[in-house]
């Protein structure tokens, strides 16, 4: 699964490929808010985890476990709400966004000392801001606020750049639809979404 064979010129192994169909998909799924979603994203964490080790993006290898157990979270976050009560999109409010970016920056400070110290990875700063950034969007389309199509627009537009530096062009082109779905999925969210009080 790891063989390197060539698309468009571009190498790339058949398990980057598979992790990018599965990938595709959960996106297309999250924007129609249909729960298997989750299962996609699961798999396609999994298979992701052993792509971004080869490539030495250890934050991101780990951060597919961390998905793997947020999506099975998420999914029951999605199936069962809270409480009784069914979880519905809703939009941020200002404290949120503090407790997001702090969380985001916090991340970040800890990824990137965990990376520099302990890896020997090219890219700690940025593999550590995307790392951190995508904790956040996770746990944002989690509890369906609409503001994880934001963040995800930021991150994804910045991976399409570290992707191409670190050679794995198909999923460069993967996060640079990623960036078209998310704003299609800020879009079809920001359309139904309560203001969370």
């Amino acid at each position: 699964m790891n063989d390197t064979l060539a698309i468009f010129g571009f190498p790339t192994t058949p398990l980057e490929l598979i992790s990018f169909a599965l990938a595709v998909t959960t996106v297309l799924l999250n924007v129609r808010q249909n729960h298997w979603a989750w299962l996609f994203s699961i798999t396609s964490s999994a298979t992701y985890a052993v792509v971004f080790f080869d490539a030495r993006l250890y934050g991101d290898s780990g951060l597919q476990l961390v998905f793997i157990a947020a999506s099975v979270w998420g999914w029951y976050q999605w199936l069962r709400g809270a409480g009784e009560t069914r979880l519905v999109v809703t939009r941020l409010h200002g404290a949120g966004w503090a407790w997001a970016l702090a969380g985001w920056a916090l991340g970040f400070l800890l990824l990137s000392w965990f990376l520099k110290t302990y890896t020997n990875t090219d890219v700690p700063h940025m593999d550590a801001f995307l790392t951190a950034g995508s904790l956040v969007g996770q746990l944002l389309l989690a509890r369906k606020k609409v503001e994880n199509w934001v963040v995800w627009i930021v991150v994804d537009v910045l991976y399409v750049g570290l992707y191409l530096f670190k050679d794995l062009h198909v999923t460069a082109v993967l996060y640079a639809i990623f960036v078209l779905l998310a704003a299609r999925g800020l879009r079809a969210w920001g359309n139904i979404a309560r203001v969370d009080r």
